[in-house]
């Protein structure tokens, strides 16, 4: 059977090498970011590197709610059972609760949290249905440390990482796994113009190959963590 896996915000940074991952795995790929051209890109490499497998792309903005419930519903069109789920859709504004701008907690919830969650409600049917399935949600070491400059951030890693606790008691009863994955500083876009030396930072492959080895184990193993940090320490 063809198995399928669907990593959100797929384009770039962890999800992309997550996605590079799985897919020399021979996983069929379905993913989305808000950049159409991005998308159009990434199949076009993939295909070409990977013929066997089928690769699926929809842009959408998964904060909004309704371009969610776009992108399920384009999903139960392409593949008739997902595998994994890994919601990676997440974006990061530093600031202090006492300053930052008004609307930031919300814009960090409707991205970090909400997506995931009304995401994972859409494709949670079909795994419990089969009784297998696994969900890796990307939390950050923010979501258990808090930090100056933070702000609605931590808040918002917070709520997922404690989401992602409460899946994971959910779904015991259906055989699904739920890992909450944690990364330190990791070398993506989002550190772009940082005086600071890449040995400084995590290879965003080194988190897929975390999560590939994970799921890999026997269903009667789950890692509920991923812990995973620069070798020299948090920035």
């Amino acid at each position: 059977m063809e198995k399928n896996i669907i990593v959100t915000g797929g384009t770039k940074g962890i999800g992309r090498a997550i996605i590079n991952s799985f897919a020399n795995e021979g996983f069929n790929i379905i993913t989305c970011s808000r950049s159409n051209e991005d998308l159009l890109k990434l199949k076009k490499e993939l295909e070409s590197l990977h013929p066997e497998i089928k690769v699926f792309v929809q842009p959408a903005d998964l904060s909004q709610k309704n371009e969610v419930l776009k992108f399920i519903d384009f999903i139960n069109k392409s593949v008739l059972h997902v595998d994994i789920l890994v919601n990676n859709t997440g974006f990061f504004i530093p600031g202090q609760i006492a300053n930052e701008t008004e609307g930031t907690l919300e814009k960090m919830i409707e991205t970090n949290l909400y997506s995931a969650y009304n995401l994972s409600r859409g494709v949670l049917p079909h795994m419990i249905k089969e009784k297998k399935g696994y969900i890796f949600n990307i939390c950050s070491t923010a979501s258990i440390t808090a930090y100056t400059n933070g702000g609605s951030y931590c808040i918002s890693k917070f709520a997922l990482y404690g989401m992602t606790k409460v899946l994971r008691e959910e779904l015991k009863p259906f055989n699904i796994r739920v890992t909450s994955v944690l990364p330190g500083a990791t070398l993506t876009e989002s550190w772009v113009g940082v005086d600071l030396p890449v040995e400084r930072f995590i290879k965003p492959e080194d988190i897929a190959e975390s999560i590939l080895s994970a799921y890999k184990l026997s269903d009667r193993t789950v890692v509920e963590e991923i812990l995973i940090r620069p070798q020299l320490g948090d920035l």
